[in-house]
């Protein structure tokens, strides 16, 4: 749930543009690479499982420079990980069990629709009980954020808070601590993209084990 007004004109885009689409991209892929579609089928091996935001403006291999098979990539409304969401689960689970990746990054975006909707106290219908898991972020943080008299300034620090909070949900999982405890090498990290500059910044929260965590969370 993001922005509604988009940079670009979409009104060339139709359902049979796609199918055309496809097209040049198998013909461009060819033209650089004969054998491009056969490695890509051989399997998968990315190092890193991204966590973003459903919004069409944070593609994650474009905004990273990279190629298909190298991210694995799980998408919700405003990059939430939330323990009882079996979806992100199941790609967690079967990116460091499985595919055995070496990073996670939770990646937030300012701007992002979601969290500014979670800022206001407007009933939006069936999201609303995902939009909950926000304002508890903002519950958490109330004081630093109700100091900020600036909307904007305001909706970019839930933005980075956000991500800080879903970086250490993601720690709490069983999945990611029985990595750690065998050994796994395994970095968690949150990032948050800025839609007008194309910049990524880091939120220096990454960490490779459970040390800093709270006694209460820690799985022995």
């Amino acid at each position: 749930m993001c922005a509604q007004t988009s940079i670009h004109d979409t009104s060339h885009i139709t359902y049979e543009g796609l199918l055309e689409g496809n097209k040049q991209f198998i013909a461009n892929a060819l033209d650089s690479d004969p054998d491009f579609f056969t490695k890509l089928a051989n399997g998968q091996n990315p190092p890193v499982l991204w966590i973003g935001c459903a919004d069409s403006r944070v593609p994650a291999n474009q905004i990273t420079n990279t190629a298909p098979g190298e991210i694995f990539v799980h998408r919700n409304i405003a990059n939430m990980v939330i323990h009882s969401d079996m979806n992100m689960l199941s790609v967690l689970d079967y990116a460091v069990n499985v595919l055995k990746v070496k990073h996670v990054i939770v990646t937030g975006h300012y701007g992002c629709g979601g969290v500014l909707a979670a800022m206001s106290n407007k009933a939006f219908g069936l999201i609303d009980n995902w939009l909950r898991h926000i304002k508890d972020v903002y519950r958490l943080h109330a004081d630093e954020l109700d100091a900020i008299t600036d909307d904007t300034e305001r909706g970019n620090r839930l933005v980075e808070l956000n991500v800080k909070e879903n970086v250490y949900n993601l720690c709490k999982t069983t999945i990611v601590q029985n990595a750690w405890k065998s050994g796994q090498e395994l970095s968690v990290h949150g990032w948050v993209y800025s839609l007008s500059t194309g910049q990524i910044a880091d939120m220096k929260v990454s960490t490779h084990n459970n040390d800093n965590m709270e006694n209460v969370f820690k799985f022995k």
